[in-house]
């Protein structure tokens, strides 16, 4: 009875440790998928489309609103836009600097995200048969072309457009959110607006290099100062 006994308070022992650590069938998608977003040392910040889609998969398909559906469009082409506007960018001054290939890099992986989220409601991309540098929001397209004069003037021109478009992203997915409360696309929304802190961070200690201090153009200067005087975000 006594060696009964002893395997069974050994068994419930182990039970306990199991529970208390997490067993294999307690842990959910997202516990296990490891972070959506990936910062390398240099703060370039891309979605792991594994992490993702688990993530994704782990919480609620939910009704759509209007403006929820206006949002993710915008934002397919927005992402798009930074990518193209640093790989064009890349091509004239990766001689000089790698930021702007490898923050395109990452924005390639930032507008595949959306993409996903557009897949996962059966939404239209705007963007699926479109070539660099074309995009059919007429606001997306006059800022591209814009951006895409200024950033061929100079090197530290092309850094001050890289910090702009960081900026301006995220004002737009910030006033996005307030009309926004599917837990998907607040998942992405909030990972979009952890890499671009990272990448303005980035752009702005380029600048640094180059004897710039950066000033902001769209966002406040306080908003910017909360950014830039905190490190990059790993986790």
């Amino acid at each position: 009875m006594k060696t009964k006994l002893t395997k069974l308070a050994v068994a419930l022992l182990a039970a306990l440790v199991v529970s208390a650590c997490g067993g294999s069938d307690n842990v959910s998608p997202v516990a296990s998928a490891g972070p959506a977003l990936v910062v390398d040392a240099s703060g370039y910040s891309s979605f792991d489309s594994t992490a993702l889609g688990l993530s994704l998969a782990a919480l609620p398909l939910e009704a759509l609103s209007v403006a929820e559906k206006d949002s993710l469009a915008f934002m397919r082409e927005e992402e798009k836009l930074a990518h193209d506007v640093y790989a064009l960018l890349d091509v004239r001054w990766s001689t000089s600097v790698r930021a702007f290939g490898s923050i395109a890099n990452s924005e390639a992986t930032h507008a595949e995200a959306v993409r996903q989220l557009l897949l996962r409601y059966s939404l239209i991309d705007p963007a699926a048969t479109l070539a660099a540098g074309l995009f059919q929001n007429t606001i997306l397209q006059g800022l591209y072309t814009q951006l895409a004069a200024a950033g061929a003037i100079s090197l530290i021109d092309a850094l001050k457009v890289g910090a702009a478009i960081e900026e301006i992203d995220m004002i737009d997915i910030n006033k996005a959110l307030l009309g926004i409360d599917n837990q998907d696309i607040v998942l992405v929304y909030q990972n979009l607006l952890k890499g671009s802190r990272n990448h303005l961070r980035s752009f702005v200690s380029n600048l640094a290099l180059q004897g710039v201090t950066y000033v902001p153009q769209y966002m406040s200067v306080a908003d910017y100062q909360l950014i830039i005087t905190t490190p990059m975000e790993r986790g």
